[in-house]
């Protein structure tokens, strides 16, 4: 399925049930040097301190620790922008998920530095490669569902 294009980042629905897609995408962060610092379970949240139903959704907060280093030593005030987000969420087909990425172009570029923004690129190419690794490895899923 297509999904709007995002002007802060990039977004595909895959193939695959909610839980496979968070394994898939943290396996694909670690495959390109990211680490998970934070996970929040969005629903779990939205039902303690609200009381309401969500749909399985988390945000993953994702650093790639060299980059971050040369980033923060540019800047120290830069920490403010990150870490990067990578969210995960059930779509409205059951048996298919959401996964986005903050295009770190579009938050790292409010600094206005340009010495920064060729780490920006690079996290870019990173995250789009997850995006890209995510998609890649669920297509096999769809491939099964449909019986080839």
């Amino acid at each position: 399925m297509t999904l709007p294009a995002l002007a802060y980042g990039f977004q595909a629905e895959v193939p695959v049930a909610y839980d496979a897609a968070v394994a898939l995408v943290k396996e694909a962060l670690a495959a390109k040097g990211f680490g998970v610092l934070t996970e929040i379970d969005v629903r779990a949240t939205m039902k303690k301190k609200l009381d309401v139903e969500f749909r399985p959704y988390v945000i993953l907060g994702a650093c790639n620790p060299p980059i971050a280093h040369q980033a923060l030593t540019a800047e120290r005030a830069i920490g403010l922008l990150l870490p990067c987000n990578v969210v995960v969420h059930a779509a409205d087909t059951e048996g298919r998920s959401v996964v986005a990425v903050l295009d770190p172009v579009a938050q790292l570029g409010i600094a206005g530095r340009d010495d920064i923004r060729p780490l920006a690129e690079q996290v870019r190419a990173l995250l789009r490669g997850v995006l890209e690794d995510v998609e890649r490895r669920a297509a096999p899923a769809l491939a099964e569902a449909k019986g080839n």
